[in-house]
């Protein structure tokens, strides 16, 4: 089982969302996060100031798989999520060592 994480531009999130569920993805977490790459945050001009923005707005979606299946979720958070600009974000993959179904009780991939 692997955790694929993935940090994206938030106009993003519902494209992502639906690429996920048609290749059988249920089931993930989103967080609003903020923060920089190779871009390094912009600068803004508000009333004639001009201000450096550091930390730019993003969303953190993770989401639990098999581990036959973290490719097929790369694939598709990558086609979902390009747009070809600076900024587009970057997917992690993380080994999940167990898991559990607070509800039923199921374990590892049946927790899925």
């Amino acid at each position: 089982m692997k955790i694929v994480m993935a940090i994206i531009k938030p106009f993003k999130l519902e494209e992502v969302r639906d690429a996920l569920t048609a290749i059988g993805v249920h089931g993930l977490t989103v967080t609003e996060v903020k923060g920089y790459g190779r871009q390094k945050g912009h600068t803004e001009i508000y009333r004639g100031a001009e201000y450096a923005v550091s930390f730019l707005p993003k969303i953190k979606i993770e989401v639990a798989v098999a581990s036959e299946q973290v490719d097929k979720t790369i694939d598709a958070i990558t086609s979902a999520a390009k747009t070809g600009q600076i900024g587009d974000g970057k997917i992690f993959v993380m080994n999940l060592d167990h898991a559990v179904r607070i509800r039923t009780g199921e374990a590892d991939a049946a927790a899925l």
